[in-house]
């Protein structure tokens, strides 16, 4: 019997920003299309800020 558990789905990330694009393409939410995107660079801000942190951590380790 093979357990394999691959998941490859779209992620919240991604649902959350198919949303906020169809919101506004419908014309419910009038934002800018830097909040519309936002989802997508908040993420990548974030894994950017926790690689320079891990590597401040390790340097500072030795």
């Amino acid at each position: 019997m093979n357990n394999n558990t691959n998941s490859s789905g779209i992620g919240f990330i991604g649902l959350l920003t198919i949303v906020f694009i169809v919101l506004k393409l419908c014309g419910v939410i009038s934002w800018s299309w830097w909040w519309i995107l936002s989802p997508i660079w908040l993420s990548f801000l974030l894994l950017i800020f926790v690689l320079i942190i891990s590597c401040l951590f390790l340097i500072k380790r030795g």
